[in-house]
């Protein structure tokens, strides 16, 4: 594997990274409306109230080593994405907002709008994340030197609507299990239903999505055609999601958040080798295309930063693993709790 393929690989791990650790903080503050009393909102929101922050610098690392490897494929995308990255920041920004701030007032209506707010900005970023997903996979117009053409509205085609009700279902599913591991009692059995209901959602998307792809996007299969191996993704992204109703109906909820979270990875890897080798795919004139060799950095940097990578990725791991350590078990509310 050169370099260049390298970081496409280090990129889909970061971006895999956030999309299981940060999904199902989108996840349980989509879930939120679940709870019906204040005591159930404020345990929704600290049981993700340790994590949050820490699981968004994947999201910023993967930005910042997109940028530093793939310069011309970064430019394009925050360029022609702009919209789409504004909804997001937009979002993520009021989520940070409600979740501090709403419990600065006993207010019954404030908390009220805080916690819609919660719940709102959470919704948007997983929609409008699966619906840039959606775009990558059916391509955007590109000029001759890899510039977007197109406008907002040529980013929402029906496929990508569909992959964005997906990616929410998704979430929703995965932030449903998170938060019955971390909760007790009522909303637990709450819960309980609801991890079925999402389930249920994200299986009936994922197959429609599915179908869509090997019917409009039938580019996709070329890879799989060309790397007999990567069938043993499709396997795995299979059998991950039936372990997910077999894990809740055994009552073993971490095993199904477990599940959850491999078929998260899978779906991101699967998006990665139907991309493959392209960082933005053109469409209608694909020889426009930005690829992990035409928008890539000079040989040089790649490995300056594969060796810093090498250097700093363990030390993120570990810190991670020491956060989620200090914080496992169930939610109990404190006078410093949000």
């Amino acid at each position: 594997m050169d370099l260049n393929s390298l970081w496409f690989v280090l990129l889909g791990v970061l971006l895999a990274g956030y999309a299981v650790l940060d999904g199902f903080d989108l996840g349980a503050a989509i879930m939120s409306r679940v709870a019906r009393t204040d005591q159930e909102r404020r345990i929704v929101i600290n049981a993700i109230g340790p994590l949050w922050d820490g699981n968004e610098v994947w999201l910023v690392t993967f930005g910042g080593a997109l940028f530093a490897a793939f310069p011309e494929a970064y430019a394009t995308i925050f360029s022609g994405f702009y919209a789409a990255f504004m909804a997001v920041l937009f979002a993520l920004i009021f989520r940070a907002v409600a979740i501090e701030f709403r419990s600065k007032l006993a207010s019954p209506w404030w908390r009220r709008v805080w916690d819609f707010n919660f719940f709102a900005s959470s919704l948007l970023a997983s929609f409008v994340y699966g619906v840039s997903v959606g775009a990558a996979m059916d391509g955007v117009p590109l000029n001759e030197r890899g510039v977007y053409m197109g406008t907002t509205l040529d980013q929402i085609s029906p496929y990508a609507v569909l992959v964005g009700a997906m990616t929410v279902a998704m979430f929703a599913m995965h932030g449903a299990i998170f938060l019955y591991l971390k909760t007790e009692g009522e909303l637990q059995q709450r819960l309980h239903g609801w991890m079925w209901r999402t389930f249920g959602s994200f299986l009936a998307l994922y197959l429609a999505v599915t179908i869509a792809t090997l019917v409009y996007i039938p580019r996709t299969t070329q890879t799989f055609i060309d790397h007999p191996w990567a069938w043993t993704l499709v396997v795995l992204n299979v059998l991950a999601i039936a372990n997910i109703p077999r894990a809740i109906h055994l009552s073993r909820p971490g095993y199904a958040f477990v599940s959850s979270s491999a078929t998260i990875m899978a779906l991101v890897a699967l998006f990665g080798i139907a991309l493959f080798p392209n960082l933005v795919s053109s469409l209608p004139q694909p020889e426009n295309s930005l690829t992990v060799y035409n928008a890539a950095s000079s040989p040089y940097t790649l490995k300056i930063m594969t060796i810093i990578a090498a250097l700093g990725m363990p030390f993120v791991i570990a810190y991670t693993a020491v956060v989620y350590w200090t914080f496992r078990g169930k939610v109990k509310l404190g006078p410093h709790s949000y």
